[in-house]
This record gives structure tokens, sequence and C-alpha cells, in this order.
């Protein structure tokens, strides 16, 4: 688990929101997911009345000069072969040590994918922090929902 990782887990125990963590060795990837171009995320969260969404955590900066965080194209395509495939929301969240992990960037893998116009050398898609949903520490989990 990296530090991204290990910060959004006590969020998420602050706030008594039940999840799983997702192991991420090989031995526990499922060769069928792969051959399905799928890839799996860092978190199963359960979401009482709703049902639960699937993350990946990233701990990323922004690019400064223009206030956009670079989410990688082919990750994002296997998370949206995963919802397509398993109807299983994908999300990324995203933070870090510069924020003091105190600030949580939030954008569904389906909507990264609609800034093909952002898409750099299919390398990267380049999204402008102004467009995620931003949580604090503070905040519960559920307002993600609201927003």
């Amino acid at each position: 688990m990296n530090e991204a990782e290990n910060h959004f887990q006590n969020y998420l125990n602050q706030h008594k929101i039940p999840f799983w963590f997702i192991q991420q060795d090989r031995d526990s990837f499922s060769k069928k997911l792969k051959q399905l171009k799928a890839k799996r995320p860092d978190f199963f969260i359960l979401l009482p009345n709703f049902g639960f969404i699937l993350v990946d955590i990233k701990d990323s900066t922004p690019l400064k000069k223009h206030e956009k965080f670079c989410i990688d194209y082919e990750e994002t395509i296997k998370y949206n072969n995963m919802q397509k495939l398993f109807n299983m929301q994908v999300w990324f969240i995203i933070s870090n040590k510069h924020t003091h992990y105190s600030t949580w960037f939030c954008m569904p893998a389906t909507k990264v994918q609609t800034y093909t116009n952002m898409l750099v050398k299919k390398d990267y898609y380049s999204v402008p922090i102004k467009d995620f949903i931003q949580l604090s520490i503070n905040e519960s989990f559920y307002n993600l929902l609201i927003k």
C-alpha cells in the first residue's frame, strides 16, 4: 500500500465508510480480467442504499503551469472496459503530499475518457483540476454522490 492509499484508507475509516482494500500482487489477479483488458482498482467501497464503487487512488501532483492532472490513457481504457463488462463504476481519486493528503480530487473513469481533446499522444489525458469533484478530509465520502 502506498502513502496515498494509506491516507485514503484512514479517511474511509475516519468517516466509517465500509470498504475492501484490493491486494495488488500478481498472484491475486485474475488471468481472465487480464484477457478482457480490465484493470484491478485499489478499493471496493460499499455505500449503503446505493451499492458500491471501485476506486483507483493516485498519488499525483498536477502540472503547475497548466493546473491539470495527467491520467494514464491505457489505465483509463482498462477501467472503462471493466465498467462496460461488469457494470461496476470506477473512479480515479487523486491526492498528494503537497496537499498533505487533505484534499481528494475525484472523477469517474468514464468522464476522464471524454477528454479526447486533452489526450496527449495516447499516453495520458490532461484533465483540468477545476473539473474534478473535490473532497476535503473533513467531508463525508457520501458528498461525492451529491456534488
